[in-house]
């Protein structure tokens, strides 16, 4: 596939229970399926199959060594050079969900998210614009409860011990030291959508505007 230019890429992090999912929606939202591809780290964890169930157990998974960091950087440049890629799905350890192949397609703007997009020299050189999502440590352990035990069925004294020892530990050490560099950092402390959704429309405009040519939405 040719291109006249480069994909414009958005780096998009946060810590967990920041909101980052609803705030990919909204955006996502103002692209045509063409106009937008996305790529997520989280679709890059090393298997949990390759580990023993007690390793599994105590493995932190809060760590740049738990990514596939290689293959991660390979398909965000074979994106970048107008490739397809394709990849299964991660599905958290649930044995309920049956993993999805996933097909990315290029765009001219190409979201990259996840926890580690920043920490990794190779992947946040490639970026062009960059955002810091972020809640304060109560209300994002709240949302991860939440999403913990009803979505994922986690055990809740489990989900606790990972949030001191992994959760917090891994967003101070590899992304908070990077939210100074960061073109937007949006604070989300509350749950009401409007504010999340009016930022998304003010950059998705810009974005349309600058890398799409177009304007209004």
């Amino acid at each position: 596939m040719n291109r006249t230019s480069a994909p414009f890429v958005v780096g998009i992090a946060g810590s967990s229970g920041s909101g980052k999912t609803f705030f990919l929606h909204c955006f996502l939202n103002h692209f045509a399926a063409h106009e937008v591809a996305l790529i997520s780290q989280d679709d890059y964890y090393i298997p949990a199959n390759t580990k023993t169930k007690e390793e599994n157990k105590l493995y932190n998974f809060d760590l740049p060594t738990a990514i596939d960091q290689p293959a991660f950087e390979r398909d965000i440049k074979l994106l970048l050079q107008g490739d397809t890629v394709y990849r299964q799905e991660y599905t958290f350890n649930n044995p309920a969900l049956k993993p999805k192949m996933i097909e990315t397609n290029p765009a001219p703007i190409l979201i990259v998210e996840g926890l580690f997009i920043f920490y990794y020299k190779e992947v946040n050189a490639l970026l062009d614009h960059r955002v810091f999502l972020h809640a304060d440590e109560e209300v994002a352990l709240q949302r991860r409860l939440k999403r913990d035990l009803v979505e994922r069925g986690y055990d809740e004294d489990d989900v606790r011990y990972k949030w001191v020892n992994h959760v917090m530990p891994a967003y101070r050490e590899y992304l908070l030291p990077f939210r100074e560099q960061c073109d937007r950092v949006i604070i989300n402390n509350t749950d009401d959508p409007k504010p999340i959704i009016a930022i998304t429309s003010e950059i998705s405009a810009h974005l349309r505007e600058k890398v799409l040519g177009l304007s209004g939405q």
